[in-house]
């Protein structure tokens, strides 16, 4: 894992997603690849508040949405600039130091949604900001990139993290994506100074046994795991998820995301939703 695609908007939020990028690549020794979406403002237009406007209003919107663009471009350059500049982190297109975190940045110029997936698609891990923002992304983004790039996708807290790999929690439920999640944290794993895989079960019904078996697997690749099967309750299974991560303070909580059809979201809720909205903390998806 020594490619990570790091989303910056130009905005208020940079600072934690930047902190968070540099907290995994350093143990990584990765390269930070800084990608900035210039959005024009025609496509900025799409989330702007400017469906029924028309004429001299239509073109003054546009406008203000223009001088906006240029102002987060300007805004995510230098805040990557001064990370940089703080972390001593050298600045260059291509990796020259296989030890050290090095960083590049540049920009795009589609916010279009096969655009995006097309730059992730090309990454290791991709880091970007949990709340939605206002530099012209399309509000469903995050979704889109978990579910269609085919890489994990590190969603940041609302605060900088100190640390990823003190404590890492691993949500499993012994499905295809809580598998891929695993296999692609990995690295992460391997740097961990604690790593505990969680289970939420109605009855043991062997969940233990798989547990063990898995941890045991870990082993083998130098990886030390402790493992808890935890009763479900009226909290659900994202609230139980968020309850072991406060009691075992998790510094990054690792899960397989989407695994419910659409129809089924629609109908019961999406529970990687629910744990994004009432889990404050760096969470590794993968689909």
């Amino acid at each position: 894992m020594r490619s990570i695609l790091t989303f910056v908007g130009g905005g208020d939020r940079d600072e934690v997603v930047l902190r968070t990028a540099l907290a995994v690549a350093i143990p990584l020794s990765a390269h930070l690849d800084f990608l900035h979406v210039h959005v024009p403002a025609a496509q900025a237009a799409h989330y702007g508040g400017t469906e029924f406007a028309s004429g001299a209003a239509l073109r003054n919107a546009l406008d203000r949405l223009e001088t906006k663009a240029n102002a987060f471009s300007d805004l995510a350059a230098e805040h990557v600039r001064a990370l940089c500049a703080s972390a001593k982190i050298e600045m260059c297109d291509t990796p020259t130091n296989a030890r050290s975190v090095t960083a590049s940045f540049r920009q795009a110029q589609s916010n279009a949604p096969e655009r995006l997936t097309f730059h992730a698609r090309h990454s290791d891990l991709i880091v970007m900001g949990r709340a939605r923002q206002r530099q012209g992304l399309a509000p469903d983004t995050l979704e889109h990139l978990v579910r269609n790039c085919g890489r994990p996708v590190l969603v940041a807290a609302t605060a900088a993290p100190q640390t990823l790999t003190d404590t890492v929690m691993v949500c499993w439920n012994d499905s295809s994506n809580a598998v891929r999640a695993v296999a692609a944290a990995t690295p992460i794993l391997a740097t961990a100074g604690r790593v505990v895989f969680v289970s939420v079960a109605e009855r043991d019904d062997g969940v233990t046994d798989a547990l063990d078996d898995l941890a045991r697997q870990l082993a083998w690749n130098g990886v030390s795991a402790e493992v808890r099967v935890m009763p479900a309750s009226r909290r659900g299974i994202p609230g139980a998820l968020a309850a072991a991560a406060e009691e075992c303070g998790a510094d990054l909580v690792v899960m397989g995301a989407y695994g419910r059809s659409r129809t089924r979201e629609l109908v019961f809720g999406s529970r990687t939703e629910a744990l994004l909205d009432g889990n404050d903390r760096p969470i590794l998806l993968m689909h």
